[in-house]
């Protein structure tokens, strides 16, 4: 082909069976050698190791041509003989199924549910044919525009404002809905922006140039009480600004907009409505408060992330309510569990003040059972025969606290985000996802033996929620885009939702797009107040060193730090996590007790685990068990610390800054991390980073710039990399200088909570006016919904034993919570109709 030439692009099919027939004996070699593996699935690694043992001549002939293509960009095989079929995803988002007959070399093409139907053979084998239940939200979604380019996803907003801004364009009726829209708004009964003077959109032209003409000439600092009086009579009300210069930007934007809208203008005036006072944020398990909690069971970054997020949102909503004019109080409400049983933290106390804050609060309520009060901790993935009571006694409770409707409801996690789905649908409030970690990618293939772990982690109640919630809400926001859509290598969070089977319960064709423009990426910040500089001397939290050095160097082994460190000399690689097996902090001190070298520059802290109390975790159990094992096995003793989980957030951000000044460096090395706030935090004070990359931190780190990737699979190539900065350091001081400004430098320009709590706001604007002028939330889509709920997602959380929980029979006052167990039909407001 010349270049620049463009030709027809084939399918699959037809390029490899063109290649087949060109060299029909290499890919033969190849594909047996897959096909000696058996009965099972492969995995990119695996395929490529296979690729690599065929001769190297075989290898040049395939390699630069469509098999090499096809290849690369292959996800897993199924490997059922004499049959080979491979997932295909040339591009993220985009997916492509093949199967090849390895005794026929016949190449078929197949679509989604043929493709699971053979996968779902590895564990029923032929006997699959019975009819299955197939969940297909596509046909539901495919009026909604979306993008088409992989560059586009995680900005959903942005092709939203420009389809809407065109739709607008269409003609003057198209206008309709935003003044629908701008005469709706009203506050606990008080009409905003628009009165019923203005009714059309010619009166709302003609008036909006009259108050620009007064405006024009009046002092730009002019109060808006000023004129109030004279804006009442045109027809327009408080919310357009507090001074007559903020007023007239908002006018000249929306006169902008109905002259000739653009995505820019519509955005920017969308997020200066205003629209959200009262905010609620639901994250129901773990132990969630905010002293003495951090390390507890299913109690980590999640909590840090949701207390740092509400001071960030409160100081913006208020900014904007006063730049706005009005006189309103907002309020933001975190609902989570509330455990009688509190074991020395604040988590049996119903309401509770956000520190730093003026108007934010943690409300707890508790789970309960006909039986009464569940008193005792739950983990995580057993919540879910609780959730639907829950969430009716956490409605019945903001009635109460906020004496209206949120404005505003912001779901975590599985168990938040189901119950916010149910909250949203009720009361007919615009509703916003964070996952923070989808558990089907840190379990490998947990979908396809779902059977073998529900006993342990009920992943067929988390999997179905998780579906019902990123269908259901309205706009989803995640950290990076590899949450999204991974990269070109790996599958992303809630791109392996796309099509996946749990054979035996039902097949998802069509589970969620993750072009779909409900997506967007909102990176969060660390709090500047705890994590700064190591080099701002001036706000150095210097008290504590007599405390950092006791917890680093004392030579007392006790349950609070065990091991000792001899040469305290040497810089310190630090890590801090929970305990448990995908966080992987036991891999990273098996990559030091294998690493002379590194062992010989550097000493290793890891902060993870409580050994101050009894773990009532399996996996913190486990992990536990296998530290021990490593201190003994590599005589770690004298170059290793063991430090109990730290909960003090500002002596920690001492402690990373005092880190620092050792030149030392921040490791984390999970197998999965879906954003990666200890990174952010390390970065912050100024540490130089090695983090996995798999996850947030492949995109929070510029590989050699601001940081290091390290692959946790790969664990002496890691520790290698660590002795090669070192050496770097030893050759040239100003080496760990520059990589730790590389890091702030990084976290500056990205990463910061004002950036974050600006950009969420905006988007509940959009997202709220979409809703509004769309009608979203459609019939079909939403009887579907609650169809799925009532017959799939209630069996299988009423099949999660609740028995063990410490469940108090006496009610009284407060605590009795006396409505009945609610059901679905109930509580969403509707009849289910099957």
């Amino acid at each position: 082909m010349a270049d620049g030439v463009l030709t027809r692009v084939h399918s699959l099919r037809t390029r490899l069976d063109e290649t087949l027939t060109a060299h029909r004996n290499e890919i033969l070699s190849f594909l047996s050698r897959v096909e000696s593996h058996g009965k099972g699935i492969l995995q990119p690694h695996q395929l490529l190791a296979e690729f690599e043992a065929i001769p190297e001549a075989s290898r040049k002939k395939l390699n630069n041509g469509p098999f090499g293509e096809i290849l690369k960009s292959t996800q897993e095989a199924i490997v059922l003989p004499p049959w080979i079929a491979l997932a295909v995803r040339p591009r993220p988002g985009v997916w492509e199924y093949i199967r090849v007959n390895v005794s026929a070399l016949v190449v078929e093409e197949l679509l989604v549910p043929e493709y699971l139907h053979f996968k779902e053979e590895l564990v029923d084998g032929s006997c699959n044919g019975n009819f299955v239940l197939e969940l297909d939200f596509e046909p539901f979604t495919a009026s909604v525009p979306r993008p088409t380019l992989s560059k586009s996803i995680g900005n959903g907003v942005e092709f939203l404002n420009r389809h809407l801004s065109a739709k607008m364009f269409h003609d003057k009726d198209s206008m309709q809905p935003l003044l629908d829209f701008l005469r709706a708004h009203q506050h606990k009964g008080k009409t905003m922006m628009l009165n019923d003077k203005i009714q059309n959109l010619d009166t709302l032209q003609f008036v909006l140039r009259k108050a620009d003409e007064y405006l024009t000439s009046q002092p730009p600092e002019t109060p808006y009480p000023e004129f109030e009086h004279q804006f009442q009579e045109i027809g327009l009300e408080r919310g357009w600004g507090d001074t007559a210069e903020r007023v007239l930007e908002m006018i000249h934007m929306l006169l902008d907009l109905l002259e000739a809208p653009d995505p820019c203008t519509l955005e920017q005036f969308l997020g200066r409505i205003p629209m959200v006072f009262n905010v609620v944020i639901l994250s129901p398990h773990g132990y969630f408060a905010q002293d003495n909690v951090l390390g507890y069971p299913d109690t980590g970054g999640q909590v840090v992330y949701i207390l740092d997020q509400v001071r960030a949102m409160e100081t913006e909503m208020l900014l904007r309510i006063k730049q706005q004019g009005l006189d309103i109080t907002p309020k933001i409400i975190i609902v989570t569990r509330l455990l009688p049983d509190a074991v020395g933290t604040t988590c049996n106390q119903r309401t509770e003040k956000v520190y730093e804050s003026e108007h934010s609060y943690i409300l707890r309520v508790p789970f309960r059972t006909e039986k009464g009060i569940v008193r005792k901790w739950i983990s995580r993935f057993e919540v879910w025969p609780y959730l639907e009571t829950y969430t009716e006694d956490v409605a019945n409770e903001l009635a109460t606290e906020l004496q209206t409707k949120p404005d505003f409801i912001i779901g975590n996690y599985s168990d938040g985000n189901i119950v916010a789905s149910l909250l949203a649908h009720k009361l007919g409030v615009t509703q916003c996802t964070i996952a923070h970690a989808l558990e089907k990618t840190k379990y490998p293939n947990s979908d396809l033996y779902w059977k073998k772990l529900d006993e342990k982690y009920h992943f067929s109640c988390q999997f179905t929620a998780d579906l019902i919630a990123m269908n259901h809400t309205d706009f989803i926001i995640t950290s990076t885009f590899q949450e999204i859509a991974g990269s070109k290598d790996t599958v992303g969070q809630y791109e392996s939702h796309t099509g996946f089977t749990m054979p035996g319960l039902y097949r998802v064709v069509h589970g969620i797009d993750v072009f779909d423009p409900k997506f967007n990426i909102v990176s969060p910040g660390a709090d500047m107040t705890i994590y700064f500089p190591y080099t701002e001397e001036k706000m150095r939290l210097k008290n504590f060193h007599t405390e950092i050095e006791e917890l680093l160097f004392s030579q007392v082994e006790n349950k609070e730090h065990l091991c000792v460190l001899k040469d305290r000399n040497k810089p310190i690689i630090f890590s801090m996590a929970r305990l448990d097996r995908v966080k992987n902090l036991t891999g990273l001190v098996e990559w030091y007790g294998k690493n002379a070298r590194l062992r010989e520059l550097t000493n290793l802290v890891v902060v993870g685990g409580d050994r101050r109390k009894e773990s009532q975790d399996l996996e913190e159990q486990a992990e536990m068990k296998k530290m021990y094992g490593l201190i003994e096995t590599y005589k770690l003793n004298g170059q290793f610390r063991w430090i109990s989980s730290q909960m003090d957030r500002v002596r920690n951000g001492e402690l990373y800054r005092y880190i620092a000044d050792t030149k030392g460096v921040f490791a984390q090395p999970a197998y999965y991390e879906a954003f990666g706030l200890t990174v952010i935090e390390a970065m912050t004070c100024g540490l130089p980073t090695f983090a996995t990359c798999n996850g947030g931190p492949a995109e929070i780190i510029v590989h050699g710039k601001s940081g290091f990737h390290i692959d946790p699979h790969q664990g002496d190539k890691a520790a290698e990399l660590i002795v090669s900065f070192y050496e770097k350091c030893k050759a040239d001081p100003t080496h760990w200088d520059k990589i730790s400004k590389g890091g702030l430098k990084r976290i500056e320009e990205k990463y910061t909570w004002k950036i974050y709590s600006e950009r969420l706001l905006t988007l509940a604007g959009v997202y709220g006016f979409w809703k509004y002028v769309s009608n979203l939330d459609r019939r079909e889509a939403r009887r579907y919904i609650e169809m799925f709920y009532a017959l799939k997602y209630r069996k299988l959380e009423g099949s999660v034993s609740s028995t063990g929980c410490g469940v108090v029979a006496e009610k009284k006052g407060k605590e009795a919570w006396l409505e009945p167990s609610c059901k679905f039909s109930e509580l969403c407001g509707i009849t289910v109709i099957v």
